[in-house]
């Protein structure tokens, strides 16, 4: 397993790269700007089981540390849709952190 670092530079990098796989492999898309303000439901057009595969891809990069389900199941709905890459990317370095910590 590569070592992971926890800033935001390098897990926005991770995550950039999960999602540009994860629109290339599902819907061909292949040329998304990914950055700190895009959401997923309104500049990804991602769909929830979208997000499924997303925690999986999470899971394989960050094991135990990252838990995105129990993320998303602290939201309302309006904030899950409105959810941007650098919300995520703050959860996974805080959580990444704090598993270092322990």
């Amino acid at each position: 397993m590569t070592p992971v670092t926890a800033d935001e530079e390098s897990v926005l990098a991770d995550l950039a790269g999960m999602l540009a796989r994860l629109l290339e492999d599902e819907y061909g898309v292949d040329d998304a700007e990914i950055g700190m303000q895009t959401t997923f439901n309104r500049d990804l057009e991602l769909e929830s089981i979208d997000l499924v595969t997303l925690a999986g891809m999470l899971q394989e990069r960050y094991g135990d540390r990252v838990n995105f389900a129990e993320f998303l199941a602290g939201m309302e709905f309006d904030e899950i849709i409105e959810l941007t890459v650098g919300r995520l990317v703050e959860y996974v370095v805080t959580s990444l952190k704090a598993a270092g910590a322990s």
